[in-house]
Parts: C-alpha cells; sequence; structure tokens
C-alpha cells in the first residue's frame, strides 16, 4: 500500500511543499505570539494608559478587521497574486504593530489593532486556500494539524518578549519586535513562496455582508459598556439580527462570502461551521480574562502569567499533532469528545481563578486547548471535503473567517459578561471574583452547544457514507 495515507508526516517533506511550508508555518507563529504577547501585555497597557472597559475592545477590532481582509483576500489574490497578497499581510500587520508602540492612550491601541487585523486576515485566508491548493487531501488534517505547532513554539516567544518588556516596563517595545519579525517574514515569503494558485475572475468584495458582520460585532463590544439593560438587550438583538440578515443574503448571492450551506443544519458543511465558530466562541475568553486574574489572584507577574495561559495553546498543538493521523472511526468521535472536554476545562476554570492556588490551574487551562486540538483538524477538514461543487474554493476560505468571526464574538461576549458579573474601572476584590466565575462558567454553555452540533455532525456524517 502507498500513497499520501501510507506515508504520513513524511509525505510533508517534499521538495516542492517544504518551503511553503515553512512560511506558511512562520505566518502562524507571527500571529500566536502576537496573540500571547497582547494577553501578556494588555494589563500593563491598561495600567498606563487606562480603558479596563475596553480591555476586549483590541482583540475584538482586530478579528473584525480580520473578517473583512479574509473575505478580501481571493479578489486581491486573483490581482497580485497569492504571493504577494500573503505578504501584503504581514507587512500591513508589522505597520499596525508600529501604530500600537506609539499609542498615547487605549482608543490608539484598538485603532493599531484594527490595521494589524487587517494584515493578519490576509495572511492567515492566503494560507488555507494554499492548503487546498498545495497538498493533497489526504494530508490535509495534517497540514492544519502541523501549523499548529507555530503555537507551541510561541508559548515560549510570545510570553517571553510580552513578559519581558512588561515587567521592565516596556511594554511598547514588545510592538516593535513583532514588527521586526513581520518584516523578516515578508522579505521570506517575497523570495520563497511559490505561485501556486492562478489567477482567475476576480470576485466581487461582498461590502454589504461584511458590513453586517461588523455591525454585529460593534454591537456585541458595545453591549459590554453601556449600563442600561434594554439597551444592553437592543444591541444584543441588533447583532444577532446582523448575521442572520448576512446569512440569507449570502445564500442568494452570486459570489458567496460563505459555502451557500453554511451554519445550514441539514449538510456536513453547515453543521461543520456552527462547530467551527461555537468552539471559538468558546475558547477566546482565555486570552482575554485570565492573564488580568492570574495577576490579581495568584499574584504572578506578566510573564509568569503568559505562561500558564500559554499551556492551552501547548495543549491545543500536542493534542493535534497525536490525534491528525487516526483512522475512521475517530475523527467522528474525536469532534465530540473535544468540546466535551472543553466544557470540563471551562466549568474547573470558574472554580479555580479565584483561588491563590496556581498549581491545579495549569492543568485546567492546558485541558481547554487539548479539546480545542483534538477536533479542530477534522473540522476544518470535515467543511472542506464537504463543500459543494464550484464551492470549494469558498469553503477554504471560510474556515479562518469563521474562526475570527468566533473569536471576535467570543471577545465582545466575554466582555458583556465580565461587566455584566460586576467588573468595573475601580477593579473591585468583588467585581474581579465575580467575574473570574461568570466568564467561564457562562462559555461552558457556549462549548456544550459544540458538543451538540459534533453530535449533529456525526449523524449527517454516518447518513452520508
Amino acid at each position: 500500500m502507498s500513497g499520501p495515507a501510507h506515508h504520513g508526516w513524511r509525505l510533508l517533506l517534499r521538495r516542492e511543499w517544504i518551503l511553503p511550508l515553512a512560511i506558511l508555518l512562520s505566518g502562524v507563529l507571527l500571529q500566536s505570539m502576537n496573540v500571547l504577547m497582547l494577553a501578556t501585555v494588555l494589563p500593563s497597557i491598561v495600567g498606563e494608559l487606562g480603558g479596563v472597559h475596553m480591555l476586549s475592545w483590541p482583540t475584538t477590532a482586530f478579528l473584525a478587521s480580520s473578517i473583512v481582509a479574509a473575505s478580501s483576500a481571493g479578489m486581491i489574490a486573483a490581482v497580485i497574486g497569492p504571493r504577494l497578497t500573503y505578504c501584503l499581510g504581514v507587512t500591513v500587520f508589522g505597520c499596525g504593530a508600529l501604530f500600537c508602540s506609539l499609542a498615547p492612550t487605549m482608543d490608539f491601541i484598538v485603532a493599531g489593532r484594527l490595521i494589524q487585523g487587517f494584515g493578519g486576515g490576509l495572511e492567515v485566508a492566503v494560507a488555507y486556500v494554499l492548503v487546498r491548493g498545495t497538498f493533497p487531501e489526504p494530508v490535509w488534517a495534517r497540514v492544519i494539524a502541523l501549523l499548529s505547532t507555530g503555537w507551541s513554539m510561541s508559548v515560549l516567544f510570545g510570553p517571553m518578549v510580552g513578559g519581558l518588556f512588561a515587567r521592565y516596563g516596556h511594554w511598547r517595545a514588545a510592538f516593535v519586535t513583532t514588527a521586526a519579525v513581520a518584516a523578516l517574514l515578508a522579505v521570506g515569503a517575497f523570495f520563497l513562496l511559490p505561485r501556486t494558485i492562478a489567477p482567475g475572475t476576480t470576485p466581487r468584495v461582498p461590502f454589504g455582508r461584511l458590513a453586517l458582520i461588523c455591525i454585529a460585532i460593534a454591537a456585541m463590544s458595545s453591549a459590554s459598556i453601556v449600563a442600561a439593560p434594554l439597551t444592553q438587550a437592543g444591541l444584543i438583538a441588533l447583532a444577532i439580527l446582523s448575521l442572520a440578515l448576512m446569512l440569507r443574503i449570502n445564500r442568494a448571492a452570486t459570489s458567496p462570502l460563505l459555502p451557500t450551506d453554511a451554519f445550514s443544519l441539514r449538510t456536513p458543511a453547515g453543521v461543520g461551521l456552527w462547530l467551527a465558530l461555537l468552539l471559538c466562541i468558546a475558547f477566546s475568553p482565555l486570552q482575554i480574562y485570565v492573564p488580568m486574574f492570574l495577576q490579581h489572584f495568584q499574584g504572578l507577574d506578566p510573564l509568569a502569567a503568559g505562561f500558564v495561559v500559554a499551556s492551552a495553546s501547548l495543549g491545543w498543538t500536542c493534542a493535534s499533532l497525536v490525534t491528525a493521523g487516526v483512522p475512521k472511526p475517530w475523527p467522528q468521535r474525536l469532534m465530540v469528545t473535544g468540546p466535551a472536554t472543553m466544557i470540563v476545562s471551562l466549568m474547573a476554570l470558574a472554580w479555580l481563578t479565584s483561588s491563590s492556588a496556581t498549581a491545579p490551574l495549569l492543568p485546567a487551562i492546558a485541558l481547554l486547548g487539548i479539546g480545542m486540538g483534538q477536533c479542530w483538524p477534522f473540522v476544518a477538514h470535515s467543511v472542506m471535503s464537504s463543500a459543494r461543487p464550484g464551492e470549494e474554493a469558498v469553503a477554504a476560505t471560510s474556515v479562518p473567517t469563521v474562526q475570527q468571526m468566533g473569536f471576535a464574538l467570543g471577545a465582545a461576549a466575554a466582555g458583556l459578561a465580565a461587566n455584566l458579573s460586576g467588573l468595573g474601572d475601580d477593579m473591585s476584590a468583588a467585581g474581579m471574583a465575580s467575574a473570574a466565575f461568570w466568564v467561564p462558567a457562562s462559555f461552558g454553555m457556549i462549548a456544550l452547544g459544540a458538543c451538540l452540533m459534533a453530535l449533529r455532525l456525526r449523524r449527517l456524517r454516518g447518513a452520508a457514507t
């Protein structure tokens, strides 16, 4: 017996694939290092610039902009090619980091993250298209899992860069370092990435649908900072209606932003996107609030708190690599046990975060990443392999788009949960303790929804075979 499935990981070492794979891995490292770095330095930024009520906004701005960029990536790649699109994304990402380094207020941090998000969205969307266009389908799950190794490398570099600079009061230099890494990656991508995707017809950018997504994210973010309950309810309703209208318009569009069966409960691709969205929402609060809780309750400095939170990324990577090559029917089983594992982790975090003991928190945080990692490669593979005829490229780019949507909506929802539970600008002990419980506990319900979607996907895949 021979072929991709037989050769496994060794197949990825072929000469024509190793350099593109190295660049894609470096791009993931840049993104993940930045995420963990920001989580580490945010308390220091708030300490100098203020704006604790806007703690989730740098993340939501980054992710909303990423969604716009990811949805525009197909048009840009058709005009200038995927290699230059990738280089453009990395360059814009670096410029946003430099802007953040000069910020005099939290508003400027949000604006800089908006710029970074656009660059990151271009880079990630083109990377997923390259996976589909460069590698054969039997190794897609392995390539996606291998891209997750960037997270394990960032476990060292992200918290180290952010924590060291925050410890010595130079958080701005952490953004300068990110910009320098981005410049090096842009040069390497220009010389090493092949032109593997020939430009075809130029797709139209769905501005109206993108505007509806941004309205939904902005409404959720605004709901986290207003005080009136009726206003909060109205903003949440606006977010839900905007997303529902976007999906309805998308299904009838000639150039869909997402697959025409996106979020349908009747098709594997539609349910797979539901699962991807809910998984990312459930994972998102970890990077925003837990570092602050660790510094407050456990007395950790920024560097130590960053490394503790990074254990989730390490768990994600290790679980992806260990499970990527499992034979059938294990992929369907892992897509169910993954969100179930995340439920256990989130409930453990709800009970343990406000305590003074750090040791029990490490396995609880790592378990969240393990749950995500054991199912994510198969979720992405399921969406791409279940695409309707003619929508293969749209299905590939929909994975990072929905991933960014989930992280953005999760960040906004986390801010809402934190503020509703009593966390305010005064950062009182009572408000901090209440938020430390209710933020992870409320997201356990999201993980439960992901578990139900995984069971639905398993049933649909079983019926299809």
